[in-house]
């Protein structure tokens, strides 16, 4: 075949048959948490912690059920997902260079897909969900790719890290106003609750447009400061990710094992060590502390960078174990949610919202962390569920259909499943 002729046949999406397992086994199960850390800011009507989500009151289990899921998941799934994304978009960029397209028409395909995200994102905070990440990971993802797509892996290498030293001194800082706090050399005025207040409005407005409104003014400030562009936790994610992937590190872990296993091990290490620090702190363990916790913030998302990567770096352990064999049938099931994760992504709210906001019924206010966890592994079911029917139809999502459609239009459409960027969450 020829350039001419492959350029003709135009872009595309990418096929099931390119997929690996590691990849979309790991965002069906990050779909999990995802829905378990969300979940928790439908708990309305309650005294808050000053450090995030999650009530300071509830029985035992509530307290045990939040210690969990601030060590494990509370700032720990996004950078995951980040790191997925970016590796995503160059496996798209390659497919298509393979095709026969010009470097300009890649870009084109890939910048079409990032504006569009951003256009889902914003109807889905408009409608459901304030705390969307779809719009932030579309607008890094803008970006990222014009300025960093084709660069060296030392320029990759060395802005990741700038990023990361940058939020590792953003961590520092604040550790160190922690302190100054429980000395009693500041009052901790500088955190400002405004954000967090704005972000429960959405949940506790009794009015459905009233709570839209709440919603579309918190989602600039989360798609550019708190999970985007901004932050820097995702442009770090979605860099490293765009190294991994030019090596293939998910394709071939046996090829990376050492990587996988040091990233697994220390990123894993760092996370849950620092996030049960916290979740004593937030449950009245470590006393005296309650003054300072919102300066702790930082650091949570400084080592849920490092535990988000050791999350991808098990799956990608995981991955390698699993390629080329038969799956087993939860294997099967969680990797049928990987891809279709942003269509089950966007159910997740479709679940939730309605059910727990003020404005629907407001189960929410009727709830606590243990009984709002047990519903959210209930709609992570309901979506295995809905994913395994349409794997056995070897159908896609529909909000991949619909993704697909206006990026490469209706003539290069397929019913299979793109790989790794078709959840972009």
């Amino acid at each position: 075949m020829t350039t001419e002729q492959a350029t003709a046949r135009g872009p595309a999406p990418l096929g099931g048959n390119d997929r690996i397992p590691g990849p979309d086994l790991a965002r069906g199960f990050m779909l999990l948490l995802i829905v378990l850390a969300n979940t928790a800011y439908y708990l309305y009507g309650g005294q808050r912690s000053a450090s995030g989500a999650h009530p300071v009151d509830g029985s035992a289990l509530d307290t045990v059920v939040q210690g969990v899921l601030i060590t494990t998941v509370d700032l720990r799934v996004y950078p995951m997902f980040a790191f997925l994304f970016g590796y995503g978009l160059v496996m798209i960029a390659r497919r298509q260079s393979q095709r026969g397209l010009s470097e300009k028409q890649v870009r084109s395909v890939i910048q079409r897909r990032n504006v569009w995200l951003i256009v889902f994102g914003a109807v889905h905070a408009l409608l459901l969900w304030g705390g969307d990440i779809l719009g932030a990971y579309g607008l890094t993802g803008l970006v990222l790719v014009w300025l960093f797509l084709r660069r060296s892996d030392r320029t990759l290498l060395v802005w990741a890290g700038i990023g990361s030293v940058i939020v590792a001194l953003v961590a520092g800082l604040s550790a160190l106003g922690a302190v100054a706090v429980l000395s009693g050399e500041d009052t901790g005025g500088g955190f400002d609750p405004g954000f967090a207040d704005s972000a429960y409005a959405s949940i506790s407005e009794e009015n459905f447009w009233a709570a839209a409104v709440a919603r579309i003014t918190m989602w600039p400030v989360q798609v550019t400061f708190v999970q985007g562009l901004f932050g820097l936790v995702v442009p770090v994610s979605i860099l490293l990710g765009f190294w991994a992937a030019r090596h293939r590190v998910l394709e071939r872990p046996q090829e990376h094992r050492q990587l996988l296993w040091v990233t697994a091990i220390a990123g894993i290490t760092l996370g849950w060590s620092f996030g049960l620090v916290h979740a004593l702190a937030h449950a009245g363990v470590i006393s005296g502390v309650e003054p300072a916790m919102a300066a702790m913030a930082a650091p949570q998302m400084a080592t849920g960078l490092a535990c988000g990567l050791g999350y991808v770096a098990v799956f990608g352990l995981i991955g390698g174990r699993l390629a080329g064999r038969r799956l087993g049938p939860v294997a099967y099931a969680v990797t049928a949610v990987g891809k279709r994760s942003m269509s089950c992504y966007l159910a997740q709210s479709v679940l939730c919202a309605p059910l727990l906001a003020a404005w629907g019924l407001g189960l929410g206010a009727a709830l606590g962390s243990a009984g709002m966890a047990a519903f959210a592994v209930g709609v992570w079911i309901i979506t295995i569920g809905y994913a395994v029917l349409l794997e056995r139809q070897a159908n896609p999502g529909p909000a991949e259909t619909l993704l697909r459609r206006l990026v490469y239009g209706r003539a290069r459409h397929s019913h299979n499943p793109p790989a790794y960027a078709a959840g972009s969450n």
